[in-house]
């Protein structure tokens, strides 16, 4: 019986250990969260059925799970940010795949160093350990993310980091070779060694580097009906490639027969140069005076601005235009005023895509992994409004 295997350890030598004696006996591994509250590490172990837990302590508890597959590897837990975790079944030849498709991405040679400073418990940390292990590449692992720490790996050798983009903002770029970015929005103005990556935890990270995909991996865009439409046009993101995940863990393949997986992302390709664009998930979507905005090409435009350290946008009932655009800002040392965005985003975006409403808020709720949480961010501010 080949066993999944809870890793309930931060990152670092423990970690590692425990995850290369597991895959030694063919076992899969789950890792999870050591920080995390009790309550949700409970149903997570109920949800996904590991066989085995390795505590922090180094105690081995053994449970009524259930057993995976010849070749799996890694049973990785969704950010729950659009409904209820699921666990994403990946296997060997998946995961190695995305090894070696990622490092040549990333441009790593000989003597390249990763630092691992991401959640463990999600792709876009997990990934990176995986990466170095089945390449080879030298490796060190942080428990989460210091900014004084991270730049003392550099100053020892480290030369690639995977970062989310609010943690780029709190240290020195300029040092390493590739800073890969995910996660959230990225940033319009960002470092010429950072590379945007787009991916999610049944891709096992990312597979479009820069909008492009990486060796193996293919992108189009598909209507309603699940037809490609031209390079231009706005539709569902769809993907293919070789580290796609075998299966969720309770057995359903979200993976059409011919290799594809509906992202449920909105996009386009660039009609000139195929590059996807990102525009957000469907539900993201702002309809307002009939015109449809897209909260990303806001946030990246309202980003630019000296006073605005973190943004979101979302739409919220207007009785008028039916959704208005509406910027939550966590301001810099000058809070930004409404005008002064409205400008910023008219310059460069048709008028709608204006915000006709300004939030401050100290900060912006998110996932562990820096993903922001639009739809909590959104019942927050449904709920102001009817105590207001």
């Amino acid at each position: 019986m080949r066993e999944l295997i809870a890793l309930l350890l931060p990152g670092g030598p423990a970690f590692l250990e425990a995850l290369q004696r597991a895959w030694d006996a063919g076992d899969a591994v789950l890792p999870l969260d050591p920080s995390a509250p009790r309550a949700h590490l409970a149903t997570l172990v109920g949800s996904l059925q590991p066989t085995k837990v390795v505590e922090a302590d180094g105690e081995v508890r053994s449970l009524e799970g259930r057993p995976v597959e010849e070749g799996d590897a890694v049973v990785v837990a969704s950010s729950g940010t659009t409904g209820d975790p699921k666990g994403a079944v990946h296997t060997h030849d998946g995961i190695r795949h995305a090894a070696f498709a990622t490092s040549l991405g990333a441009r790593v040679e000989p003597g390249s160093r990763w630092l691992a400073c991401l959640p463990l418990s999600h792709v876009g940390g997990l990934s990176v350990v995986t990466r170095a292990l089945l390449t080879g590449t030298d490796l060190e692992v942080h428990p989460g993310f210091v900014p004084e720490e991270v730049e003392d790996a550099r100053r020892r050798g480290a030369t690639h980091v995977s970062l989310v983009p609010t943690a780029l903002g709190r240290i020195d770029p300029s040092g390493w070779t590739t800073i890969l970015l995910g996660g959230s929005a990225i940033p319009a103005r960002r470092p010429p060694n950072t590379i945007a990556t787009y991916g999610m935890t049944e891709t096992f990270g990312g597979v479009v580097y820069d909008g492009l995909p990486l060796g193996g991996a293919e992108v189009r865009i598909t209507d309603d009906d699940g037809v490609e439409v031209p390079h231009g046009t706005t539709g569902t993101v769809e993907l293919r490639s070789p580290s796609l995940l075998r299966a969720y863990r309770d057995g359903n393949d979200p993976v059409t027969p011919d290799g594809w997986y509906r992202t449920g992302d909105l996009g386009r390709r660039d009609p000139e140069t195929s590059r996807l664009e990102v525009l957000g998930r469907a539900d993201d979507l702002i309809v307002t005076g009939g015109v449809n905005v897209w909260p990303a090409p806001v946030e990246a435009v309202l980003a630019t601005h000296p006073s605005v350290r973190e943004v979101d946008v979302v739409g919220e009932p207007d009785p008028e235009w039916g959704q208005r655009v509406v910027a939550v800002v966590v301001p810099g040392e000058r809070p930004p005023s409404l005008e002064e965005l409205r400008e910023l985003v008219r310059d460069r975006l048709p008028v709608a895509a204006a915000p006709k409403a300004l939030r401050l808020v100290d900060s912006l709720p998110r996932t562990g992994l820096g993903k922001i949480r639009r739809s909590r961010l959104a019942l927050e501010m449904s709920q102001e409004r009817d105590d207001g």
